[in-house]
């Protein structure tokens, strides 16, 4: 289809460019929302209005004659709710070859493709190893997802991490041409998920404003480059350091953009200091925690080692109370290990004792050689056994500076390095206490575990204090041994949630704490993050009561589990529609999946540690283990798909005796049949209100008013608003005083609409 022509025949011709500079093409316009139109810039309400009733004939019609060729299926998908594309937050990368129209005007085509074949697999094999999705190459440029088809919650960290190995191995990639990239990287919102085009040209498109953001910054980027936005910049915390390039204006994006150049990848001590820069916040609801930790550290003091490991889900705060035990000994002599353990080195022999090795010797990167093993030998001190400082050099990967090479069997090998670990480990608590902190200690390497197991065994007569964390859903072996305590960390109550709430955003009135404290479940990542959410947004507190959302910070975590099952991710989108907590009575009567899908879904929803089970189906009732999983569940869908689900629940609810009008006034609303769920919504208000609950009827006539005003002007629309202003102020008099705002606007809106009705 040829957008000029069909906004031609509109008078709309002036849109093209907007269009073109975003990348909207034909096979795209039927997606597009008021929303949409005006993020893309096309401020003027009118020509919203035309485009949009023009694309919805587009779903309807067909493409007017005039506007040229054919408008196939690709707009069809929006009409279809077995579509699998969702409404995602992603980090995306746009690389691009420095120099490419030189290189291309200067080589023989076939040695040009050589060359860009090399090129296009050296960027492949790197962003595979850092998780990322590439979607599509481009000539010389490689634009590509984190967090799509899986997120993870650290998707913004990989892409930084990515770029600046994709720099690396470009430069020592063995191509003729010396290459150098350019690469930018935005973190936001995206629709993505279908496959757009027909048969070599289908490709999975994320739609909306992060990739051309992406391709902008990378055009900002000089040679061998990283220019990332501050919601990335944000979310990788002092991870990297950086370079404020300042504020700059972008081409087909809205108003000036913060942006930032990554320099270099830090190596940090606390990687939960590094995310977190700010001051520390007190720590709440975990003095018993913390003090058992210490009565072990005086334990330890005295000779006799320890272990402690401290168990809780994510978010739950098992680092926040290891940095408060660190605090709280830093007035004290004593020596310190830090190790961190990934997933994503899983499978790497001693990932983290190298990484803290590097650390503690102030080994960087580009330092020569001879720099580092002086660096090695500093760190391990003058009586380090000339063997020991060639065993961990080999294990930093540095040649050996020593005559005699050591030629061992792997298992002798292995061996050897072990002790040599721990000789320093030995040599640290010689003359002071050792504290050694092993983060998530569940995605720990084998040979890493074997290491920790021989340290644990030696700890009984040393002045040691081990504690490390770890996940509840791993069997660890070391459990139940002697000297070793098992501390799980449960969430906070409602009262230490919303006290640690308001510790982030002390701003915030105490019934929006409150609320947060109740969404986020006492876990405390959940109370930091939206506590910060709502602070930032400074939003009205009546307004944010009704519309707390998830947090971009945190929708990669909540969505990590849930990507990785099969048979779940649709039957959790369905449930979470729902509501947090669902029948299986009710979620099999609407879902349309054959039954042993969606009992697989659900076992792995339960399974994955997602929701919770109560009963046996067909009489089970299922619950999400948080508000925010649900939610951040219910996000990934698209609005229309969204009405849709909302309405064949509420047909089902309909059908039923003894439903509670709130929430089917709820659905009702969300399906966009507003006119249906207007008396829902009042009887539910009148229903709470003869109970004495005046503050939740006050919401639901809220809810009902707010419902009701999304309907077109009229008077029947004002004859109904009168009725819910006065059944609204009956409850708000009881609450309030006579000369309240609150009740003095009530009763100025209902002598305006008697007016009006005459």
């Amino acid at each position: 289809m040829e957008l000029a022509a069909w906004l031609r025949a509109l008078n709309l011709s002036q849109y093209a460019t907007v269009f073109e500079e975003n990348s909207v093409t034909a096979d795209l316009l039927p997606s597009l929302t008021a929303e949409d139109l005006k993020d893309l810039g096309i401020t003027a309400v009118g020509h919203r209005r035309r485009l949009l009733d023009a694309i919805a004939a587009l779903r309807t019609d067909g493409i007017p004659a005039t506007a040229g060729s054919h408008v196939q299926s690709s707009g069809d998908y929006y009409q279809k709710e077995n579509s699998t594309a969702e409404r995602r937050h992603i980090s995306v990368m746009f690389c691009d070859m420095v120099d490419f129209t030189k290189l291309s005007s200067r080589l023989d085509p076939e040695d040009l493709s050589a060359v860009i074949r090399r090129y296009q697999s050296c960027v492949a094999r790197t962003i595979e190893r850092f998780g990322g999705f590439i979607a599509r190459y481009v000539g010389d440029g490689v634009l590509i997802y984190f967090g799509w088809p899986v997120a993870r919650e650290d998707d913004a960290e990989r892409a930084v991490r990515a770029a600046l190995a994709v720099i690396t191995e470009i430069a020592h990639t063995q191509i003729d041409e010396k290459l150098r990239v350019r690469i930018g990287i935005a973190t936001g919102l995206v629709v993505i998920g279908e496959q757009i085009g027909t048969g070599e040209a289908r490709q999975q498109t994320a739609i909306g404003e992060t990739p051309n953001l992406a391709a902008r910054l990378q055009a900002l980027a000089g040679d061998d480059g990283v220019v990332i936005d501050t919601t990335t910049r944000n979310q990788v915390g002092g991870l990297f350091d950086f370079a404020d390039l300042g504020f700059v204006d972008l081409k087909g994006i809205p108003g000036p953009v913060q942006v930032w150049q990554v320099l270099k990848e830090v190596a940090v001590s606390s990687r939960f200091e590094a995310l977190h820069t700010a001051a520390l916040t007190p720590l709440v609801g975990r003095d018993e925690e913390l003090e058992l930790l210490l009565r072990r550290w005086t334990q330890a003091k005295t000779g006799v080692g320890r272990v402690v490991m401290v168990a809780g889900e994510s978010g739950i705060g098992k680092s926040r109370l290891v940095a408060e035990l660190e605090e709280r000994l830093k007035g004290e002599s004593h020596a310190r290990l830090r190790y961190f353990c990934t997933p994503d080195h899983a499978d790497s022999p001693l990932y983290p004792v190298i990484r803290q090795l590097v650390f503690a010797a102030g080994i960087d990167r580009q330092d020569p050689e001879p720099t580092k093993w002086q660096k090695l030998r500093s760190l391990l001190g003058p009586d380090a056994a000339p063997p020991d400082l060639n065993l961990l050099g080999d294990l930093l990967g540095l040649a050996s500076d020593m005559p005699q090479a050591i030629e061992t069997s792997s298992r002798m090998q292995r061996e050897r390095t072990f002790a040599a670990l721990l000789h320093l480990m030995e040599s640290l608590c010689r003359d002071q206490p050792l504290l050694i902190v092993v983060e998530d200690i569940h995605s720990a390497d084998p040979t890493t575990r074997d290491l920790i197991d021989l340290a644990i065994s030696r700890l009984a007569e040393m002045p040691v204090l081990l504690v490390m964390t770890f996940r509840p859903d791993v069997q660890l072996p070391w459990i139940g041994h002697a000297g070793v305590t098992l501390l799980t960390l449960s969430r906070l109550d409602r009262k230490d949630g919303a006290h640690l709430a308001g510790l982030f955003a002390n701003e915030l009135p105490p019934v929006l704490l409150n609320r947060i404290a109740i969404q986020a479940d006492g876990v405390p990542l959940f109370l930091e993050e939206l506590a910060k959410d709502w602070s930032e947004r400074a939003q009205d507190p009546d307004s944010a009561l009704q519309t707390i959302g998830v947090p971009t910070t945190l929708r990669g975590s909540l969505l990590a589990r849930l990507d990785r099952l099969t048979d779940a991710k649709q039957v959790a989108q369905i449930g979470a529609v729902i509501g947090r907590e669902f029948s299986y009575e009710l979620i099999a009567a609407i879902a349309d999946l054959p039954e042993p899908v969606l009992a697989a879904g659900l076992e792995q929803l339960v399974s994955a540690g997602l929701a919770l089970c109560r009963g046996e189906p067909p009489a089970a009732i299922y619950r999400f283990k948080h508000t925010l999983v649900q939610r951040a569940v219910y996000a990934t869908l698209l609005r229309q798909h969204r009405q849709q689900a909302h309405g064949r629940i509420a047909d089902g609810l309909s059908a039923r005796s003894n439903v509670d009008p709130q929430v089917l006034a709820h659905h009702l609303t969300e399906a966009g049949r507003v006119e249906e769920a207007l008396p829902y919504w009042m009887q539910a208000g009148q229903r709470v209100a003869g109970r004495s609950a005046e503050r939740e009827a006050i919401n639901l006539f809220r809810r009902g008013l707010a419902a009701l005003l999304t309907l077109p002007e009229s008077q029947e629309r004002n004859r109904r608003e009168l009725e819910f202003q006065q059944a609204l102020q009956t409850p708000l008099v009881a609450i309030e005083t006579e000369g309240a705002d609150s009740v003095r606007s009530v009763r100025l809106r209902i002598e305006e609409l008697d007016r009006a009705n005459g």
